[in-house]
């Protein structure tokens, strides 16, 4: 019987992962491949969507789980769809185990596949930290070059809903909102509901996010260093259209994305930046 949080690397739909483990059955795993996290169960409970469509073939990105949109967000500039992070092979550094918490260090630095789309030296981390009914994921980003390094992107967390037209989303209202299916600017409702496709980008609210899926509610708090928060549902026309998605995928799933859209973060030569997801069962 263990006693403390446990470390072991795991095939995942065959890709190489590294599992972590805490005394109450709570775990996180987490790809080498993207340095993406795929799974969060936390109260016995899958707390993330994984398409069970998704292409897990070590070159694609993966549907679903956290996804490390980086260093652009969507097609926001001339480099690949969300960046090229998420298809590159990270380093893993050795766990840190307490008795009820495990910290996981990935690493990306700029290479020869790197520097095809981006002449731009650079270190990136993703920090996980998983503890009794939590998970926190910080992206950090070090400016290695000699020149200013300037980026987008997000952790683009897709949460598991057992019916998104039932779930609710709190915690926004009053901030900024882009209707990006209409490009319709507003000021957000206190409760979000999502019936049909749902795309916008919010101003990130300080006191975070409540996501209600029935009896289970989810706590979402971000730094602050991400300047917005994106809340995305393809609905049942465009979810159709994806390859990697089962038709009825778009109704237990939602993304609330810690992200940073319009503006780019700008880190000067030698210095660095980091921003934190921070998920918590309530």
């Amino acid at each position: 019987m263990s006693t403390g949080a446990t470390s072991r690397e795991v095939l995942f739909a065959g890709l190489p992962a590294t599992e972590l483990q805490l005394p109450n059955g709570d775990r996180v795993v987490v790809a080498h491949h993207g340095a993406h996290v795929l799974s969060w169960v936390a109260g016995g409970r899958e707390r993330l969507y994984l398409s069970p469509q998704s292409v897990m073939d070590g070159q694609a990105a993966i549907r679903g789980g956290i996804p490390v949109c980086f260093p652009q967000f969507n097609q926001r500039g001339d480099l690949p769809k969300h960046g090229f992070a998420r298809n590159q092979s990270w380093t893993v550094k050795p766990a840190r185990l307490e008795d009820d918490q495990a910290h996981l260090v990935l690493t990306l630095n700029d290479s020869a596949a790197t520097r095809q789309w981006w002449d731009q030296a650079f270190e990136a981390l993703l920090l996980i930290e998983l503890t009794p009914g939590a998970l926190q994921v910080d992206l950090a980003v070090r400016n290695t070059d000699s020149k200013p390094l300037s980026f987008t992107g997000a952790l683009h967390t897709y949460f598991a809903v057992s019916d998104v037209a039932q779930a609710r989303l709190f915690g926004l209202g009053g901030q900024a909102e882009w209707d990006a299916v209409k490009d319709r600017h507003a000021t957000a409702a206190p409760e979000l509901r999502f019936l049909g496709e749902f795309d916008r980008v919010y101003s990130a609210a300080p006191q975070g996010y409540e996501l209600q899926d029935g009896p289970h509610t989810l706590s979402i708090e971000q730094d602050m260093d991400w300047a917005q928060t994106v809340v995305w549902n393809p609905g049942a026309a465009k979810c159709a259209a994806l390859a990697d998605m089962p038709a009825d995928g778009w109704q237990h799933m939602l993304c609330v994305e810690a992200a940073q859209v319009y503006e780019p973060v700008g880190i000067a030569p030698g210095d660095f930046w980091q921003g934190a997801q921070r998920l918590r069962v309530l």
